[in-house]
């Protein structure tokens, strides 16, 4: 069984409506208003927020961008691209892993202490759930053994599936 890191909790709900310093964006590397995760980002935010990621004009897969949070609770909107899943034989767990790690350090750059995540592209980008909450629990982990100002980060997750999976991913 893994440590126990009080710093890691799972949130079964609504991410927009979290109050914390940053959520992040399951994002297309165009940074515009999708679907899902990212549409409900969007419409909470307010259109403001559409035209602070036109300003920065697209982000490769396995990186993030920093956006303010607008008329969210979150002050900040950390915009990270995923990979879309193609049989796992074209860099896509390397890809994931350094989307969240560009993400933990742009909230480390700016001394952010809370964080919440979706499971990055775990929905229409099609990677593995169990894959993914592995990958993406490591990610914040090997983050917080570094000094990082994160005090809490929050994975949070929408239906049993993936509340169980990072369940056995944290080890809980």
């Amino acid at each position: 069984m893994a440590d126990r890191d009080d710093r890691l909790e799972i949130f079964q709900g609504d991410i927009t409506t979290l109050d914390v310093d940053a959520i992040v964006n399951a994002a297309n590397d165009r940074l515009q208003p999708g679907g899902g995760v990212c549409g409900a980002i969007h419409r909470a935010a307010g259109p403001e927020l559409a035209r602070a990621c036109r300003a920065l004009g697209g982000c490769p897969t396995g990186e993030a961008r920093i956006t303010p949070g607008f008329e969210l609770t979150a002050r900040h909107v950390i915009h990270a691209v995923g990979p879309v899943w193609h049989g796992g034989d074209q860099g896509e767990e390397a890809a994931l892993a350094g989307a969240y790690r560009s993400a933990l350090d742009l909230a480390g750059e700016r001394g952010l202490a809370s964080i919440a995540f979706p499971a990055i592209s775990t929905g229409i980008y099609g990677f593995p759930l169990d894959r993914a909450t592995g990958i993406a629990v490591a990610a914040c982990r090997e983050h917080l053994t570094g000094g990082s100002s994160l005090k809490r980060i929050v994975f949070a997750v929408f239906g049993a599936e993936a509340e169980a999976a990072y369940r056995q991913a944290l080890g809980r």
